[in-house]
């Protein structure tokens, strides 16, 4: 029987987390870069312990303006950027360990996580602050990103497990990357393509993309954007019909392939 982990980004004071934290198995929690952070992180991971959902760090760009989506690569070179993403990281770390439970992965946010999917020495800058973190805190994380990106092979280089994701509410490219945002149609507004583009990508691994053609999309979770239209019904949706075709809906540590 097949089994995948669903995701949704949260603590960005923009959607309903709590009605989502009965749908995901995995949050990933905004660290203050892009939204969040402070009293508003503390009280997000409170809730994910208090309702079973595995907790990550979503770091970004300190970019509230831009909610992150905007690149910043070029102010920072490698050790700066190790450094904005640890402090982040840590962050979350702590809102767990205050809570009683424990982080379990880190998942760049919006320019971040394109950039550390193209770019090799920001996959390697973004990774030295997850295992400096790891070290910090003791235990092993799994850093989340796009198939066949920089971020997966550099994870692989330093023995970092590494999470495939795909999105439920993204528009692809034929080349496997995201529509932008600026395009039309990038979002997905209709639950049914949500829903049909979830279904295929966890039974099929396949997608339908921009020009109408279809290709491999293999990965181990699946998000949904908290921010997006209606991102609860369509999650709802989602888990819903996956689990009518028999999938398992499992957090990363119960999803074997």
């Amino acid at each position: 029987m097949a089994s995948i982990d669903l995701n949704a980004d949260v603590g960005e004071e923009c959607g309903d987390d709590a009605a989502l934290f009965d749908i995901v198995t995995t949050a990933n929690v905004a660290a203050g870069g892009h939204a969040g952070g402070g009293d508003v992180l503390i009280e997000t991971v409170t809730s994910c312990a208090a309702r079973g959902v595995a907790v990550g760090a979503h770091p970004s760009y300190p970019d509230r303006e831009n909610f992150g989506r905007l690149s910043r690569r070029g102010e920072y070179d490698a050790h700066a950027l190790t450094t904005l993403v640890r402090s982040q990281v840590l962050d979350v770390a702590a809102a767990c360990s205050a809570s009683g439970t424990t982080l379990t992965h880190v998942k760049a946010h919006g320019a971040l996580y394109h950039d550390i999917a193209r770019d090799s020495e920001a996959a390697d800058a973004f990774l030295a602050a997850v295992l400096d973190v790891v070290k910090n805190i003791g235990s092993d994380l799994y850093v989340t990103g796009s198939p066949t990106s920089q971020l997966q092979s550099a994870a692989l280089a330093r023995g970092v497990a590494f999470v495939s994701e795909a999105f439920i509410d993204r528009l692809y490219n034929p080349d496997g990357t995201l529509v932008s945002r600026s395009s039309p149609n990038a979002v997905h507004a209709d639950p049914q393509a949500a829903i049909a583009q979830a279904t295929s990508i966890a039974l099929e691994g396949r997608v339908r993309v921009s020009d109408g053609s279809v290709i491999d999309l293999a990965a181990q979770t699946l998000c949904v954007h908290g921010d997006s239209p209606d991102a609860v019904a369509m999650a709802r949706a989602v888990h819903q019909q996956l689990t009518e075709h028999g999938v398992t809906i499992s957090p990363i540590s119960l999803v074997t392939h």
